[in-house]
């Protein structure tokens, strides 16, 4: 289960959207960041065969988007940022209706159904009209129509948008259960969705990736400083503490805790520990300060 992109461009008359983006996407929830206007959604549909590239190529699954659409879509589920559906349709009927044009019959059709309204939740509003549901629960319908072939790979456009922090947990568990099984990638403006599902994240800025990488790399890598947290075992002082060689500015946190700046960018951890040593003072702990995605996401977006 992949999705390859290899150079793809897209132009919307002088408007350059997409700029020679190449990305691989395996099994498991990747996700898709950018700012407003960064590509995200052009992206999207050209994986889903909405719209075409000015150049370049895309195959997911081994089948090319240009020449082979519908196989394409056979095995992949969609869910837009602007979730389109039928308001005047009830949401069971709804949903045999996209059961049906995924050629599913009978039992299988119903089971199916029943399958997606219990894992998106929407049992308790199953018997209402789409247009009498809150935002949360339309999204809920149309994950549950981008779910309802058993999809390889779901490509969602910011899936959770509309939900309460219940609703919220929910979907985010269901996501995390199919990215078990199937590529996953999904676009969202919401920095804790994406530490807490996505094994991976990919950042568009200006219709250029400015970066791929596992959550934890991206915040170890665009960290801005050597900034340094540490525990003693015993009582220290301020002035000990700025003794140290390139130690910069010191602040206690709590107790024997402190954060220790060092000058310019100096790693001064090796430095700390040798000063313990010759101090006989104990360190419990010692850790870089880390930075959050979103963080991350501003230093590689902002003003770029």
């Amino acid at each position: 289960m992949s999705i390859e992109i290899q150079n793809i461009t897209k132009q919307y008359g002088e408007q350059l959207a997409l700029n020679n983006v190449t990305l691989s996407i395996n099994k498991g929830i990747v996700g898709l960041l950018g700012p407003n206007g960064a590509g995200k959604s052009t992206l999207m549909k050209i994986v889903t065969c909405f719209i075409q590239p000015t150049s370049g190529k895309v195959t997911v699954n081994g089948f090319d988007v240009l020449e082979q659409p519908m196989e394409v879509k056979r095995i992949v589920g969609y869910l837009p940022e602007h979730n389109p559906l039928y308001l005047d349709m009830y949401v069971r009927e709804y949903l045999e209706f996209v059961a049906g044009i995924h050629q599913l019959k009978g039992k299988a059709a119903k089971d199916r159904i029943a399958a997606m309204i219990d894992e998106t939740g929407l049992g308790p509003e199953a018997h209402k009209k789409i247009g009498a549901l809150s935002k949360g629960y339309r999204q809920r319908v149309g994950l549950a129509q981008a779910m309802m072939h058993d999809p390889q790979v779901l490509i969602l456009d910011e899936p959770t948008s509309g939900l309460d922090p219940n609703q919220l947990i929910d979907i985010r568990n269901l996501i995390s259960n199919l990215g078990k099984e199937k590529t996953v990638l999904l676009s969202t403006h919401i920095m804790q969705e994406v530490e807490a599902i996505c094994e991976r994240a990919i950042i568009i800025n200006k219709g250029v990736v400015v970066a791929d990488d596992r959550i934890e790399n991206l915040k170890q890598t665009n960290t801005a400083s050597n900034v340094v947290i540490v525990e003693f075992e015993s009582e220290v002082t301020q002035q000990q503490l700025l003794s140290i060689p390139q130690v910069a500015k010191v602040q206690r946190v709590k107790n024997n805790h402190w954060i220790i700046e060092p000058e310019g960018d100096t790693d001064i951890r090796a430095g700390l520990m040798k000063w313990s040593v010759d101090n006989s003072i104990i360190i419990n702990t010692l850790q870089k300060e880390d930075i959050s995605i979103e963080e991350a996401f501003q230093k590689l977006t902002k003003g770029n």
